[in-house]
């Protein structure tokens, strides 16, 4: 497979460490395929989806030390992707507990993020959190961008 230059900086891949991967397999599966994502590599301990030149793995590896993930600690609190426009993101939000996806912080959806921000976010079985970032609306006198700092408090 000829892989695509990348550019310097941009990430290469993420590896999730899950404690059950048939579970993770079937959420993660189903985000990941409705963005665009497709199965790159498959065996026995995970899977791998890929889009362009970065890809997402799981894996029940057997160096894993805890059975559990905890956002709220320190190190990976959430993985944010561009998800489209609005009306995609608030599809993924309804869809999302169909497939194992929790939504968050809604009682401010889909602004949890700031009033410019319009995200979804969703946490999976294991705990792993996921931003779904809406493609910035145009207006007549300025573009909101999205870009701004955007975290949905600390919790």
């Amino acid at each position: 497979m000829h892989e695509e230059d990348p550019q310097p900086g941009g990430l290469h891949h993420v590896e999730l460490w899950v404690p059950d991967l048939t579970r993770a397999v079937a959420e993660w599966g189903w985000l990941l395929g409705e963005l665009g994502y497709a199965v790159f590599q498959d065996w026995p301990q995970g899977r791998s989806w890929r889009l362009g030149p970065t890809y997402i793995f799981v894996e029940r590896s057997p160096a894993m030390t805890a059975t559990a993930h905890e956002r709220l600690r320190p190190g990976l609190n959430h993985l944010a992707f561009h998800a489209g426009d609005r009306g995609r993101v608030d599809a993924l939000n309804a869809q999302g507990p169909e497939h194992g996806w929790t939504p968050l912080f809604g009682d401010s959806y889909p602004h949890a993020g700031g009033p410019e921000h319009y995200a979804a976010y969703l946490a999976s079985t294991d705990g792993y959190e996921v931003e779904l970032v809406a493609r910035p609306v145009q207006t007549g006198r300025a573009q909101a961008t999205g870009s701004e700092f955007c975290s949905a408090s600390s919790a």
